[in-house]
This record gives C-alpha cells, sequence and structure tokens, in this order.
C-alpha cells in the first residue's frame, strides 16, 4: 500500500514540476520514474535512464547470423590536424566579428566568418579554401599549435579504421594515401600500391566546446568546422582505382565518400567529374550493396544531381541532419523552407524527409529502378534508420550499435561510462510533423522505438550524449561504420 502512496506521490511531484515550468525533472525523481513508461520495479527504481538504456544495449545489441568478411572503402583519406578553432584564429591575428557562411573559402576573413557562422550554431560544416600558399601558411600554423593534434582523416579512411576493430574483416581501404597516412592506418587495412602518394593531403579541423566563447558568439553545443585545399579529394581522382580493385577484392560491401569534396572544384568540373563517378559507380556488379556517406555540401545544384544520378545506384546512405535539410531544400521536399533546426531536429519532421526520399528516389515499389533502400540518420541525441521492408535484417540491433559507439567515442573511451553522458533525445515525439501521425515515446529498457510508412520501416534509438566530449570528428563515420556491421543483407532480394 505504502509503495503505491510513494508512487503516486512521486508522480504528483513530477507533475506539478511540469505544470510550474520545470525544464527538467530533478535528478531524484528520474531515478524513480522511468519515463514514459511508469515503473516502480525495485530493479529500476534506483538507475538513472541512462544506466536503463545502457543496460539494454549491452543485453540486445547482437551481431547478425551472416556477417561482412571483405569491405572496400573509397575514397576520400587524408591526415586530419585538429586544434582549437578560437586558438588557432587568435594566432593568426583574426578579431572576433559576426559570422557569414561562404560556400568557398578564399582568405583568413572569409574562414573566420564561416567559422563563427557555424559555431554560434552549433553545427558542422566543411570547406575548400581555394588559395593555396594561404591555406599552407594556416596548416603550419596549425600543426604549430600548442595541443595540436594528428589524426586519420577523410571518411573513407576513418571509417576503414573504425571497420578494421573487427578482426576476422578484410578491408580494402582507396585514397590518396602519404607517408604519413599510411603510418598511422590499421595494420589490417589493405591499401593498393596505386593508391600510395609522396606526399599527404592535410585537412584541419577547428573545434570548440559547448559553451565556449569568442567575441559576442557563444557556441550551444560542442563541434567543427573543417576546412581544406584537399585537389587529390576534390576531384576524387582514386575512384578508377577504387572501382579497378573490386574484381580482385571481391568485397561484399562497397563504402564510398568523398562525393562532397568536389564541390569546391567549380561546377564545370564537378559536373564533368560526377558524370565519370556514375559511370565507374554503375561497374559494380549489382549484387555488391554500396553505401554513400554524405557530408556537408552548399550548393543545391551539385546536391540534386547527386540525389537524381547517384543515389539511384547504391543501395544505403548515411547522413546528419545539416545534410538531411539541405538535402530536401535542393529537391524541394518536406519542410524544405526551414532555414535550419532549432535545437535537437524533430521527429517527425525527420521522419518525413527521409520517408520522402525513400518514396522519390528509393526503391519503395518493386518495380522501382533505384537500388536505395536503407538511410541511416544520425543527429547529436537520436538517431534513426530506416528500410525498405525485405532488404534488411537486424535493423534494431545495427541502429543501437551505431547510438552505443557515438556514445563512447565521443568520450575518447572502449564502453558508455554512465557518469560521464546525459539522455537529451525527446521521451515522447510523433511519427510525422503531419496528419496522419502517430504519438510514439521511448521505452529506456528497449531504447529502439519502431513504426512503420507503408512498407518504410523506421527504428529510433537515443544517444547517450557525452558530456564533456573529447572529439567531435569522425563520430558520423564511427555510427555509419558501426551501423553496417549489425547490419544483415537479406539474401532473396538482389540489388
Amino acid at each position: 500500500m505504502w509503495r503505491k502512496a510513494s508512487a503516486a506521490a512521486l508522480l504528483a511531484l513530477a507533475v506539478g514540476y511540469f505544470y510550474h515550468g520545470g525544464p527538467v525533472l530533478p535528478e531524484q525523481i528520474l531515478q524513480y520514474i522511468s519515463l514514459p513508461n511508469f515503473q516502480t520495479s525495485s530493479q529500476n527504481s534506483h538507475n538513472s535512464l541512462e544506466q536503463v538504456i545502457s543496460a539494454a544495449w549491452e543485453t540486445l545489441i547482437t551481431l547478425p547470423t551472416r556477417q561482412w568478411s571483405k569491405v572496400a572503402v573509397g575514397v576520400n583519406a587524408c591526415v586530419d590536424v585538429v586544434v582549437s578553432g578560437v586558438g588557432l584564429l587568435q594566432a593568426l591575428a583574426v578579431d572576433p566579428g559576426s559570422g557569414l557562411d561562404h560556400e568557398v573559402l578564399h582568405s583568413k576573413e572569409d574562414l573566420k566568418e564561416a567559422f563563427i557562422h557555424y559555431m554560434e550554431r552549433g553545427a558542422a560544416a566543411e570547406r575548400f579554401f581555394s588559395d593555396s600558399e594561404a591555406f599552407q601558411r594556416i596548416a603550419r600554423a596549425a600543426a604549430e599549435y600548442p595541443g595540436a593534434k594528428l589524426y586519420v582523416g577523410g571518411n573513407a579512411a576513418l571509417i576503414g579504421q573504425r571497420l578494421a576493430t573487427y578482426p576476422d574483416l578484410m578491408v580494402l581501404l582507396c585514397g590518396p594515401v602519404g607517408p604519413k597516412l599510411h603510418e598511422m592506418l590499421d595494420e589490417q587495412i589493405v591499401v593498393p600500391p596505386e593508391s600510395l602518394q609522396e606526399t599527404d593531403e592535410y585537412h584541419l579541423i577547428l573545434e570548440y566546446k559547448a559553451g565556449e566563447q569568442w567575441g559576442s558568439t557563444q557556441a550551444p553545443q560542442a563541434n567543427r568546422f573543417i576546412f581544406s585545399h584537399d585537389v587529390s579529394n576534390g576531384e576524387m581522382s582514386s575512384l578508377e582505382t577504387f572501382v579497378a580493385s573490386l574484381d580482385e577484392f571481391e568485397p561484399d560491401l562497397v563504402v564510398l565518400s568523398g562525393l562532397h569534396m568536389m564541390e569546391g572544384q567549380g561546377r564545370e568540373l564537378w559536373e564533368e567529374r560526377l558524370k565519370e563517378a556514375v559511370l565507374a559507380i554503375s561497374e559494380i556488379r549489382k549484387d555488391i550493396p554500396i553505401h554513400l556517406e554524405l557530408a556537408s555540401m552548399t550548393d543545391k545544384d551539385y546536391m540534386n544531381s547527386i540525389m537524381q544520378e547517384v543515389m539511384p545506384i547504391v543501395s544505403s546512405i548515411g547522413l546528419n541532419e545539416q545534410e538531411l535539410l539541405f538535402l530536401s531544400q535542393a529537391g524541394e521536399g518536406p519542410h524544405a523552407d526551414m532555414d535550419s533546426w532549432k535545437g535537437i531536429p524533430d521527429v517527425g519532421q525527420v521522419s518525413d524527409i527521409l520517408f520522402w526520399i525513400l518514396e522519390q528516389h528509393g526503391r519503395s515499389e518493386p518495380l522501382s529502378e533505384s537500388d536505395l533502400t536503407r538511410i541511416h540518420f544520425h543527429t547529436l541525441a537520436y538517431h534513426i534508420l530506416v528500410t525498405v521492408d525485405g532488404y534488411w535484417g537486424n535493423q534494431a540491433a545495427a541502429v543501437m550499435a551505431g547510438a552505443r559507439v557515438a556514445s563512447s567515442q565521443a568520450c575518447g573511451l572502449q564502453a558508455v561510462d554512465v557518469s560521464k553522458v546525459q539522455l537529451k533525445a525527446p521521451l515522447e515525439f510523433y511519427s510525422s510533423h503531419t496528419e496522419p501521425r502517430e504519438k510514439l515515446s521511448l521505452n529506456p529498457t528497449e531504447p529502439v522505438t519502431v513504426w512503420h510508412r507503408g512498407n518504410i520501416t523506421f527504428h529510433m534509438t537515443a544517444v547517450l550524449v557525452c558530456k564533456q566530449p573529447l572529439r567531435t570528428v569522425g563520430l558520423g563515420d564511427a555510427i555509419s561504420a558501426e551501423g553496417l556491421m549489425y547490419s544483415e543483407l537479406k539474401t532473396q532480394q538482389p540489388f
């Protein structure tokens, strides 16, 4: 009897707290209430939501029965120089000011304005720096800046590195691999001799912390701004080598990235090179699934060309919230009138755009000529894996595995430490922003919410967000790689 009375009192206290405008329930109450399913079991009564979710992940994440044995990854690779963004700009004697986005950076002033533009939004972005000499000067200053760190960089190389953590998996990496990068790659990764070059390509990663201030600009969350003068990756010069190497390697899965790098080369080049890329990708055997990893872009015509020409010839794509909204804006899809997301992206709006991509550019109909049947979406607070029914298996485990690696890697750990993470995902949300829609909720003991729209299925899980992230670069690549490792292709539906 007293337990029911205590539970009722706690619930009343919680409701009262919300009624009087408290934005977050006190920790003491959350320890007893496992929203949205009110539970009073002794097991959960002393656990935080983070503990319950993390424990559920460990129980529910299982590898598929049929796993990949060989994965080929290409084609962008480089050395990342990671440095404090504010610190480097101050070292370059640049004064703080107002933000302004630039599609291509031509000077230190452009760099400063674009950095501030994205820092004040807490958003990730990547830009091409057109002036080779100016870039080399900035790169030298970055490499010499106290605390600067060198890492494996480029989506393909980062995905390859993550895949190489699985000892039974053979990984082929094609891309411009210089001596420094080759030295840093996992020894399990095979690099064709044709991909080796005499010099490395460097990318500068300007990081900022949540709450960090520069002048009047304050970052709402931790993130990074990436820029480079990278011609090898910018022209996807390794693509043909990559495709040619697949016959001998015979992969079960191909992972492709780097298309975004061509944007900075100008319309004339990317129009021609994209046609060549489509031809090269089309030469890959039809029974091999292809995953395309997207990245930050600013040219709507270029994004639209990728959507029309490349997406129908790949099986799967990975992208974040900026890329998702820009894709919809480029193709005049749902919610294209929004300038940007306000805070945590609305699940219903995200769901609408994902559904539209698979309906318009995917294989949602059996007679469709498109191969696209899978999208792995990730944002800071939650991930959604959406698939056309009948093509993929083990998707609940796959989306949870992606969230788990985001939680651990951001904190620089091998496993999730519940004392260093926090739940930011909505506990209740809608399956769509428009009618008809279903009201859904997060159950921490079974932290994958599933819903359907026609023959398309959505799997969503929360991310346990690292309170003090050590490194944000490469998180999206690790998420996509992990999600692919836990995904299973259903053989009765060849692409």
